[in-house]
């Protein structure tokens, strides 16, 4: 086959290059973008990550496509409907981050609940007083963990060595997974009214979208703590800003921001004006105001990113394309 790879690292090339040397690879270190889709025509098959933007236009320039892996457990910047429609099968990387996202989860926690963040700023300045970074311990404070998927019930394994005390919600409760860690599954806005600390493990879709807006945000406990490691647009931007400065939450954990693309590509931005408009700059504007509040600690879209994980996504998008090169596709899209 003719394969197409976007949004590669360089360390990656020589492992695709040996583990599928029967094929014809092409490799792109940016997404995937109507203005390299002449390069890639004669393809049949593509691997994206997440900032490749999958929809009707751009498969209508690629007659030849007959199958998309994307190295990623989230496919919401994947038409589904479109690919279904010209008979493209769809796999994704699942489970590869599974501990690394829970982990991640509780890096954000613990820079919050010790200042971690704050120290290190004042550190770098020569400034070694600790008036002002007061923490709060994790024992005994109420987490409610937002989807009890692979991650969520990684988070709420981590959670029980902290002697947190847990509480769920799931469209699909893991009855035995909660007798076994001592949890109880609730209705959101149980949870929400309940919880020191909220953590969403729940994949982006329309039903999922500013799942936390400004309904549910006064929902929540007076001063309790966001984290979130799963996809921006779950929580609603304007919101999340207007609740950490009224103090509704003391504070906030993100690996995920809503126009985190916009954040990652600011420069080339910049230099291109014309592919400005309202709408991104607002956003922008919005992003910055919340990633530079004092109460947030946000890291940039990292928590999949260990070296365990990143070479977990290799071995799956492998796996995936040999099987489809053999007529037995896994890890497909349902």
């Amino acid at each position: 086959m003719n394969i197409a790879f976007f949004e590669i690292q360089d360390w990656e090339i020589p492992i695709l290059k040996k583990e599928l040397k029967t094929h014809n690879l092409k490799f792109f270190s940016k997404p995937l973008t109507p203005e390299n889709i002449p390069d890639i025509k004669d393809c049949q098959c593509i691997s994206i990550f997440i900032y490749s933007k999958i929809n009707k236009d751009i498969l209508s320039k690629l007659p030849k496509l007959k199958y998309l892996t994307t190295r990623s457990m989230g496919f919401d910047h994947i038409d589904l409907n479109a690919c279904k429609k010209v008979g493209i099968k769809v796999s994704t990387a699942p489970h590869y981050g599974d501990n690394s996202v829970a982990e991640h989860t509780f890096a954000l926690l613990l820079s919050l609940s010790r200042n971690i963040h704050k120290a290190y700023l004042r550190n770098l300045n020569e400034n070694h007083q600790i008036e002002g970074l007061k923490g709060f311990d994790l024992k005994g404070k109420i987490l409610g963990v937002v989807g009890t998927g692979r991650i969520g019930r990684n988070v709420i394994q981590i959670a029980s060595g902290f002697q947190m005390d847990v509480i769920a919600n799931d469209h699909h409760p893991d009855k035995a997974f909660a007798n076994k860690f001592n949890f109880k599954y609730v209705s959101l806005p149980a949870l929400l009214k309940k919880s020191d600390i909220v953590t969403l493990h729940v994949p982006y879709c329309a039903e999922n979208h500013h799942l936390i807006n400004s309904k549910t945000l006064k929902m929540m406990k007076p001063g309790a703590v966001l984290i979130n490691t799963s996809r921006g647009a779950i929580v609603d931007t304007d919101s999340l800003l207007y609740a950490l400065n009224k103090g509704k939450l003391s504070g906030l954990g993100i690996d995920v921001i809503e126009g985190e693309e916009f954040i990652k590509e600011e420069k080339e931005l910049l230099h291109h004006p014309k592919t400005l408009n309202i709408k991104t700059i607002s956003q922008l504007a919005l992003d910055h105001r919340i990633i530079k509040n004092e109460k947030v600690v946000f890291t940039p879209h990292i928590a999949f990113y260990s070296e365990e994980a990143v070479r977990r996504i290799i071995d799956i998008t492998i796996e995936n394309i040999i099987s489809f090169s053999k007529g037995k596709s896994i890890n497909l899209v349902k």
